[in-house]
Order: structure tokens, then sequence, then C-alpha cells
């Protein structure tokens, strides 16, 4: 039985390539062409852009992505049993799919791709939070991404898009939107996967910003961010008391234009952009 594309049903080639998902990759297959060619769609126009997918797995959102016009898509894979399957989707896209085997958080993908560059994954869910803080972290900016479309469990994503005041807010959705329009553009049950998860997985789809929403250097943004939220029930007086310089904390937090008392979730990207800047300043000063 031939599916959308001519190849057979993702069911089938899990079937004949012995492919039970494993746990220990984080792997969950989306089986169902219709919905990796949705989310091929959310990535945006790929006809001109050359795209890279992280945990193909048995090839069900590659094949949604070449579906949908992808120029090139570079598929790294950890799991070589994934390999022949992939091969099989390369042949029936000449010159279109290349496959590389490895770890994608060991792996520099630049060299296999041509820009305009989009990043299109259903993400193994133990290297997905890492991927995207990297992503998101170049040592310079703009990226070589022009979009992230990535699945995540549906916490994760919520954690992506937060803003103050929401459970969810922390270091994930301050660095996402410095430099990223980001919003959730599908979620998807647990009976959408082999084999199902216990939770949700959502969709997020992050642009990138021709430049930070607001003046920061990004070590230093993050570094008061990480200090902040890992203590998000102290006073940010109390939190960020072991990066303060010898003047102290609270003098900063109230030229930044938040009061010592406030928590971090409390606080938004504007005003903590205001400390790191601050927080420079007072180091030079102090040199």
């Amino acid at each position: 039985m031939a599916a959308l594309d001519g190849l057979p049903t993702l069911r089938e080639v899990i079937a004949e390539h012995g492919l039970s998902a494993r746990k220990s990759l984080g792997q969950n297959f989306l089986l169902d062409l219709n919905l990796t060619a949705k989310i091929a769609r959310a990535a945006g126009d790929l006809k001109g852009s050359d795209i890279l997918e992280v945990g193909p797995g048995p090839g069900g959102l590659t094949r949604g992505l070449l579906m949908e016009g992808a120029r090139n898509v570079l598929a790294v894979e950890k799991d070589p049993r994934c390999l022949p399957a992939l091969a099989e989707v390369a042949a029936h896209y000449p010159g279109r799919l290349t496959v590389i085997e490895g770890d994608a958080l060991e792996i520099d993908p630049l060299a296999h791709l041509t820009p305009p560059i989009r990043i299109c994954a259903n993400l193994p869910y133990n290297v997905g939070t890492e991927l995207l803080v990297r992503w998101l972290s170049p040592p310079a900016w703009p990226p070589v991404w022009t979009s992230l479309t990535l699945m995540f469990q549906r916490e994760v994503a919520e954690r992506i898009v937060a803003r103050p005041g929401d459970g969810a807010y922390g270091r994930l959705a301050i660095l996402a939107h410095w430099r990223t329009d980001a919003r959730i553009v599908m979620t998807l049950p647990p009976e959408a996967f082999s084999p199902p998860p216990k939770v949700h997985s959502s969709v997020v789809h992050l642009t990138a910003l021709p430049a930070p929403r607001y003046p920061a250097d990004a070590h230093t943004l993050s570094t008061v961010v990480a200090a902040a939220f890992n203590q998000r029930r102290k006073m940010l007086r109390a939190a960020l008391k072991g990066i303060a310089p010898p003047g102290g904390i609270e003098p900063l937090l109230l030229e930044a234009g938040i009061p010592p008392t406030a928590r971090a979730e409390e606080i938004d990207l504007e005003r903590f952009c205001a400390l790191a800047r601050a927080l420079d300043a007072a180091r030079s000063g102090a040199t």
C-alpha cells in the first residue's frame, strides 16, 4: 500500500525495518503523513530553503518536508536502525536528502547547508531543550537559520512562549522572546504517536528577529536570568546576591526599574536587559 508520496506507509516502514521506538533515545514516532505535512507547512515556504531536521526516525516529517517542496533536507539521526528507511526516502527524492548518522549535540551541520536555512524537527524529548538553547544562543546574531519549527512536550512549549506572571515563565521564555517571535502553532494528543507518550506535544514556531529586542550582552543576560530563576521563590535582592558587584545588587535593580523585593517571574524582558546592562556598567566601572 502506497502513501501520499508513493512510498510505503510509515507503519509498513516501521514493520519492515523493525523500528520499535526506544525510550533511551527519546523516540516517539509520528505516523500520520497528513500531520507531518501540516508541521512542514507550519515552517513556512520551504521551496527556496535548506532544512535541518534532527531525529528523523523512520522519516515521517522528512517526507512531509520533501513533499512540501524543501530544496534540500539534512537529517541527523543517531539511531543506525533508521538509516535504511531514510535511504529509501533519499532514493525517492534524488539529490534532495542527505542523512548524517550521529549525535546532533556533537555535529556541526553548516558545511552541508546553504542559506536560507530553516530548522524543523520532532525533537527527541531527551535533547530538545538543550538544542533549542544552543540555537537561541549563537556567538553572533542574526543566526544562520531564519526560523525554528520544533515539536516539544506541551509543558516545554508553554515555557517557551510564557509571559511574566505565568507559572511557566522562566529562562526559556526570556531567551526565546529576546531574539525571536515565538508561538505555538499546533498541539497533538498522545495517540498521534507510536508509542503514545504520557503527555500532549506542541509545535512551536520561532522566527529570528534581525536584532535582539533590547540591547544586552548575551552572556550577562543569561547569567542574570539563570541566577534569578534558579531561586525563583526568593526576592531578587537575595537571588542575585551571588552575581552582585562590590556595590551590591540593590542599586542596580533600582536603576533597571526593578523593585528589590520583586521575584523573577514578575519581571519582563526589557527590565532584565536593563539589569544586564547596569551590571556590565558596574563591573567595568569597578575595573
